[in-house]
């Protein structure tokens, strides 16, 4: 399972885990989060999240 970054504060989710306290369940995917969930730490939308190993730059997503 992938795992996704906040580009404002690196709060990692990982889909194993879920975020329980934000009613999401282990084994979630990314994709399956509702669009309207935001980051738990920060507060940034799930927009402001890449792929891990991918950087949020202006000009958009670069992955490695």
């Amino acid at each position: 399972m992938k795992k996704y970054v906040c580009s404002a504060c690196g709060y990692i989710y990982d889909p194993e885990q879920g975020d329980p306290d934000s009613g999401i369940k282990p084994g979630t995917l990314f994709n399956e989060i509702p669009d309207d969930w935001v980051c738990p730490v920060c507060g940034a939308p799930k927009s402001m999240f890449v792929e891990e190993g991918c950087v949020y730059k202006e000009q958009g997503v670069r992955c490695k």
